[in-house]
């Protein structure tokens, strides 16, 4: 196995973390070390900060969050938007919905990913030298010519120093928060009724022992397997380290792949890998985050539920992918939107449920408090139902490297620019008409700057595409409409006492979406006019080191966390403007603020600097790959200097 850089954690007095469990008290993050600029605070970490230090196992069918003393808080069961079978993350104080193995006298814990993997190493000490090791991960590696990717949760426990004590915890609910207390045992697996699904734990660990949660010693390797009410075929423990095997050499594989900058490779990496545990294999489908209900902001009700695919987060997904040469994200997802996009009668929603067709009725889950306790916890999401016009642009924008790039063994032909037509044809009549934008709004309608210049972007690409084709008329076509677009949205767009592009056309109020200007072709980096938008949103903006998506009051009042896409995308517009050294700088201060795993969520507290909103999120670890690929120094450059 190869070892894991490990991080230790000392000792320290806390408050349980909702997600923690009882070791918590006695073990904590250290300090967090910040860089300095940008007005950030050095500081030693919170309750928040704790709570959401968490890595994500998965293999593309499931996904769990696994906390720093090797407990697994959320795991929803069979697939992505599924009931959670292990929900402690969101149940307040209440010890349910957890799998944890827990050391007795417990003084030192360790914890990280093994390199290059989604696979989660946890070592821990007791007072008495007696040390362990739990390796958690799901199984995803080549088998019979396709993937095998079961709904399966593999914990391995072995033993490395003296003899450690561990009390085996499994305390699943259903039907979002209930305890699951029935349960049956057979020879060597425990079967857990709850709802609709029955969760069957396989493991050669004394049965008795774990339905009564006794203490006994670890002598011998263990494992448990966690899954589909099926027979385990095989030895355990040899299945689960062969598996483990097997994953482990997947997952290094496809790293080896992948094209990442000279610079910051570790973070790329790991948002490379996050992303892809954020794409459903089986429809090509990719959420937004694993979670549901983590309040954008501490007890601000803005608590919303992201396992589903957003057309726009999903492109952002796509874009950073393809920059490191992994284009089979694409592919797959373009599948999905064929399949979501195949009658056009009506509006193409923002958001939809990995198998497409399943309906995101939003409700509230009552038996479960919330992250911290601060509730409300969703289900399903509103949003769905609103009408947000850049879903067009960010569907065409998805599909462009399937015409131009050589590498795939099937390129976008006349029959998918076919496909795309009737997804430009509705970014033409609805660029220019209001919508709930790319925040959300519940609230109000606007026209707003981002959705007209992604339905542009849509028009654009298909002039491009058609010229591409050689198909000259359509080409003219869409050129003229993306003509006449682009200027309309600038003129509107940009205000003269703001003296900036403004959130919405004819509106004063800024908004930092409007960055995406440039990257997106609609004007020039050199446009002075863009410059000096770069200038006012790093001015007006900034909170504290962090930047706002906006200030102005929204359905909740004022927003207090900045959303971390914004700052990914401040970064990239400092880059692009010539303000490379400001924008290394800011890259480098915010890739501090990842948990100790890597990992972002939505949403930072300017003043705290903890992590707030639905984890890990795909828009931020979107942007670490983007912001990277851009301010790296390039690899032969590096030699070059080197060399001389």
């Amino acid at each position: 196995m190869t070892a894991p850089v490990l991080r230790a954690r000392s000792p320290a007095k806390a408050r349980v973390p909702a997600g923690g469990n009882a070791l918590a008290r006695k073990v904590a993050p250290g300090p967090r070390k910040r860089s300095a600029g940008h007005g950030a605070v050095r500081r030693g970490p919170s309750i928040e900060e704790q709570a959401l230090d968490l890595a994500v196992i998965g293999n593309c069918r499931i996904a769990a969050l696994v906390n720093p003393t090797g407990r697994i808080v959320w795991w929803c069961f069979p697939r992505f938007d599924s009931d959670p079978v292990f929900s402690r993350l969101l149940a307040g104080d209440e010890e349910k919905g957890f799998c944890d193995i827990v050391l007795a006298d417990m003084v030192k814990s360790q914890s990280a990913y093994v390199r290059n993997t989604a696979i989660v190493a946890t070592e821990m000490e007791d007072a008495h030298g007696g040390r362990l090791r739990i390796t958690d991960f799901a199984p995803r590696f080549p088998m019979f010519e396709r993937i095998f990717r079961p709904p399966q949760i593999i914990r391995r426990i072995e033993p490395l120093a003296g003899l450690p004590r561990i009390r085996i915890r499994v305390r699943p609910t259903h039907a979002y928060g209930r305890p699951t207390h029935g349960h049956s045992i057979g020879s060597n697996h425990i079967r857990f009724r709850g709802g609709d699904e029955v969760l069957r734990l396989s493991t050669d660990a004394p049965l008795s022992y774990i339905v009564q949660e006794t203490v006994f010693p670890l002598i011998r390797p263990l494992a448990l397997a966690l899954g589909p009410d099926e027979p385990f075929e095989g030895a355990i423990e040899q299945t689960a380290r062969e598996f483990e095997a097997h994953t482990r050499h997947y997952w290094q594989g496809w790293v080896r792949s992948l094209s990442t900058p000279f610079e910051w490779q570790s973070a790329v990496i790991r948002a490379a890998i996050t992303l892809q545990l954020c794409s459903f294999e089986e429809t090509g489908g990719i959420v937004a985050a694993h979670t549901t209900s983590i309040p954008e902001a501490p007890g601000s009700g803005r608590n919303w539920d992201y396992r589903y695919c957003w057309l726009r987060d999903a492109y952002f997904v796509v874009q950073a992918l393809n920059q490191l040469s992994t284009t089979r994200t694409m592919e797959d997802y373009l599948s999905y939107v064929t399949t979501v996009a195949a009658e056009l009668n009506e509006p193409l929603g923002p958001v939809h449920s990995i198998v497409p067709g399943d309906s995101l009725e939003e409700r509230i889950a009552g038996d479960l408090a919330g992250f911290l306790g601060m509730g409300p916890v969703r289900i399903g999401n509103a949003a769905a139902a609103q009408e947000q016009h850049d879903v067009y642009g960010s569907v065409v924008l998805a599909a462009t490297q399937m015409f131009v790039d050589e590498r795939l063994p099937r390129m976008g032909s006349e029959v998918l620019f076919k496909r795309l037509e009737p997804i430009g044809e509705l970014a033409f009549a609805t660029a220019l008409k209001p919508d709930a934008g790319p925040w959300e709004y519940r609230g109000r309608s606007r026209i707003h700057t981002y959705s007209a210049a992604l339905c542009w972007a849509a028009c654009d690409r298909l002039g491009q595409i058609a010229l591409k084709l050689g198909l000259r008329t359509r080409a003219d076509h869409w050129c003229e409409r993306a003509n006449g677009l682009r200027k309309e949205i600038v003129r509107r767009a940009w205000n003269d006492k703001a003296g900036a592009f403004v959130g919405a056309l004819n509106n004063p109020e800024l908004d930092a979406s409007v960055l995406r200007i440039a990257d997106l072709g609609l004007v020039s980096p050199r446009d002075p006019r863009f410059v000096a938008t770069v200038d006012t949103v790093g001015k007006r903006l900034l909170r504290n080191g962090r930047i706002m998506r906006y200030t102005a009051d929204d359905d909740f009042g004022a927003p207090e966390t900045a959303f971390l896409a914004c700052n990914f995308w401040y970064i990239e517009a400092l880059a692009a403007i010539g303000r490379r050294d400001e924008a290394r700088a800011f890259f480098t201060e915010l890739l501090d603020r990842r948990n100790s795993f890597g990992l972002l969520s939505e949403d930072i507290h300017p003043r705290t600097g903890a992590l707030w909103g639905n984890f890990p999120q795909t828009y931020s670890m979107a942007g670490i790959i983007n912001a990277a690929m851009r301010l790296s120094e390039k690899w032969e450059d590096i030699w070059c200097r080197v060399s001389s």
